[in-house]
């Protein structure tokens, strides 16, 4: 399964972003949508696409988060890092810091695509999460 995750939209992203996640059997978009409009290309690619509400959306249907299973692996999907990895996460992917981030604290694989909009010390970016059970989930941070 090959997951495409983009986080910090601000109601922008380059024009050649939705062409780069075709192929994609899911989009997650990690919050900070700002303007729902901003997705409606992203919708049009036909995979699912889970939102998050980020500190800048004001969306009452996204949630705070997500717990889903993909493969065998159990992810939390949140805008805001939270302190510590909600009981079962095998893997958090988070934005809000609008700096890519791939580590693992106490067990747990932290993961951030980075920011569509407007980046802090890194050219703008997106990731390729793949899942494939049995294997540990490949994450790809991917300029644009």
């Amino acid at each position: 399964m090959r997951i495409a995750v983009i986080s910090d939209t601000h109601d922008r992203y380059a024009p050649a972003l939705p062409a780069r996640l075709r192929g994609a059997d899911e989009i997650w978009h990690l919050g900070d949508v700002c303007d729902p409009a901003t997705l409606v290309e992203f919708e049009q690619l036909g995979p699912p696409l889970r939102v998050v509400l980020g500190n800048c959306d004001a969306w009452p249907s996204w949630p705070v988060s997500l717990d889903l299973e993909r493969e065998g692996f159990r992810f939390h999907l949140t805008h805001i890092p939270p302190r510590q990895a909600p009981a079962g996460a095998q893997v958090v992917l988070h934005g809000h810091t609008h700096v890519p981030r791939d580590e693992v604290i106490g067990g747990v694989r932290w993961l951030n695509p980075g920011c569509v909009s407007r980046p802090r010390g890194e050219p703008p970016s997106f990731a390729w999460l793949t899942v494939e059970r049995g294997k540990a989930p490949v994450f790809k941070i991917e300029r644009i």
